[in-house]
């Protein structure tokens, strides 16, 4: 089903369905990797914002149970191809991002490779707000976003350290914030310099 004609969700389909998006580089962000690597992405996980997949089927290639959830229908699509081509256990399934409740279920773990800074003022306190519904007491939030420190204006808003620790202040605590750099195709202006943050929600 394909979303509402106008909506948000429509825009960001139409965004899959145009055009190839810049952070769709056709494997994980490097971030992920390493946390990966270092034992820090723990089942359940949730790939929340998953686009066409590659964080999830990384995690569903190290034989973890994954969840990938998107807005936008193409992308979802585009990520089972995936997981059906490459002979992966991964799972996709449209969801908002801003309403995880409806899951129905609790992950141990979520990715968030760009969705935090798409979000308004208004909107953040829902964002965390709907990952409290989806995250086990204790499970971790690892959060990629666009730092201040990417010149220009091009691409999404930026995000200060500050403006995610009040974000989570409260009922959650940000145990680090680390400089990282978005991986994006080679066309885009700048490769942006990004914040990693690990979020642990309280029990």
């Amino acid at each position: 089903m394909r979303p509402r004609p106008g909506s948000t969700a429509a825009r960001w389909d139409q965004t899959y369905r145009s055009s190839r998006p810049p952070w769709d580089i056709g494997r994980p962000q490097s971030a992920f990797v390493r946390l990966a690597d270092a034992g820090e992405l723990i089942a359940p996980v949730l790939d929340c914002g998953c686009g066409t997949g590659e964080q999830s089927l990384m995690v569903a290639e190290r034989g973890i149970d994954v969840l990938g959830v998107d807005f936008a229908p193409t992308a979802i699509e585009a990520a089972r191809r995936k997981a059906d081509e490459r002979g992966l256990r991964a799972y996709f399934q449209v969801a908002d991002a801003l309403d995880l409740g409806r899951l129905g279920r609790r992950f141990r773990t979520v990715i968030d490779s760009g969705i935090f800074h798409t979000f308004s003022d208004s909107e953040r306190p829902i964002y965390v707000q709907s990952l409290a519904m989806a995250v086990e007491p204790d499970g971790v939030v690892h959060l990629l976003c666009f730092s201040e420190l990417t010149p220009g204006d091009y691409g999404p808003r930026r995000v200060t350290q500050a403006e995610i620790r009040d974000a989570f202040a409260t009922g959650w605590n940000v145990e680090r914030i680390e400089a990282e750099r978005f991986d994006v195709l080679p066309d885009f202006p700048v490769r942006p310099y990004a914040w990693l943050a690990r979020i642990v929600r309280g029990p």
